[in-house]
């Protein structure tokens, strides 16, 4: 594993643009020291544009997607995209991707949710491929079919290598992933993995899992260079509760608004953690519209697992447990007056 280093988390908007606020955040980031800036997707603004006006207005930091959605573009699109913000921001792309949730998946994009393990290796092959620019691309999977055989195609297709030369042929691909199959097969297949609700106590339970992906992945040495960049939620101040209460809506609205019973994977996660009676409970209030009493449900406990929250000296002395864990970068989010904190904390 890698020095603990620190990344600024802008994920995505909410109702409006975020205007220059997410601009200087990361060029603030960048004058502290903080190693990479990220933007994500969901069903509203796409991750690409932001990284990339981000991308031409700071210089060293390093531009990562968290997540780029498999189903918002095929593997070649993605690649594209990719390889073009590579090119322009001199080599500092890291993709990250991850596949959503059947919700997302079927009710926005309008595909099917099967298999996400076998489509994910798929989709990664073929981005590989595009990026090595050794040869034209092919691939005949059961997800992608390139070029194009079904039979209600012209059959006039050919394998294509890209036009634009790669500035980098192996550009880093991250996995976004909570399952122990998928945090597998991101030890396995990818360079990094991205964590969302990671517990300091579940680290032995996910080095496993990675070290079962790097048994996998035929490289001898991969744990030296692989990264775990985990988005962790801190909230300094001095009224714990309060500071709770800002973490409280975010939890209720992924165990249990990101999905339905029987099918949403960070209520598995926080299942898995030992919270399985509060997920339920925080899951039958969200889907009754119930979204302020679903966010109180949530224990301070159960906050305190996956974030740190309160006055600095307690963050302090609780970050130690974190950093003896997987993790080698955070990603964190906040206003501009609290970057210096987070920098001094990880750095200091």
């Amino acid at each position: 594993m890698t020095k603990l280093k620190l990344g600024l988390q802008l994920g995505y908007w909410g109702a409006l643009c975020p205007g220059n606020n997410h601009t200087e955040l990361a060029q603030a980031a960048e004058k502290l020291g903080f190693d990479s800036v990220w933007t994500a997707e969901s069903w509203g603004n796409d991750c690409f544009t932001p990284l990339s006006w981000i991308g031409a207005q700071t210089s060293r930091s390093r531009l990562g997607t968290s997540v780029a959605q498999l189903s918002a573009r095929t593997p070649t699109a993605c690649a594209m995209a990719t390889l073009a913000l590579d090119v322009l921001s001199g080599g500092r792309m890291i993709l990250g991707l991850g596949v959503s949730v059947p919700q997302v998946v079927e009710g926005w994009y309008g595909q099917a949710y099967p298999k996400p393990l076998a489509r994910t290796r798929e989709y990664i092959d073929i981005v590989r491929q595009v990026l090595a620019r050794e040869k034209p691309v092919e691939s005949h999977g059961n997800f992608y079919d390139l070029p194009y055989t079904g039979a209600d195609g012209a059959g006039l297709g050919k394998p294509l290598k890209s036009t634009v030369h790669p500035l980098r042929r192996d550009i880093p691909i991250f996995l976004g992933a909570e399952g122990p199959k998928n945090v597998a097969l991101s030890a396995e297949i990818c360079d990094g993995w991205l964590p969302l609700f990671f517990s300091p106590k579940e680290d032995g339970f996910y080095r496993k899992c990675l070290n079962e992906g790097f048994a996998k992945s035929g490289e001898a040495n991969k744990a030296d260079r692989f990264e775990v960049a985990s988005t962790v939620m801190m909230i300094p101040g001095d009224d714990v509760e309060k500071c709770a209460d800002m973490v409280r809506p975010f939890l209720a609205l992924y165990a249990g608004g990101m999905g339905a019973k029987g099918a949403n994977f960070h209520f598995e996660v926080f299942a898995r953690m030992g919270y399985e009676d509060v997920a339920n409970k925080v899951q039958e209030l969200y889907l009754q519209g119930k979204k302020a009493e679903a966010a109180a449900a949530i224990p301070l406990k159960m906050v305190e697992d996956i974030a740190l929250v309160g006055p600095p000296a307690k963050i302090k002395d609780e970050l130690a447990m974190w950093k003896e864990t997987c993790i080698t970068t955070f990603l964190v989010s906040g206003p501009a007056q609290v970057l210096p904190f987070y920098a001094d904390l990880i750095n200091g």
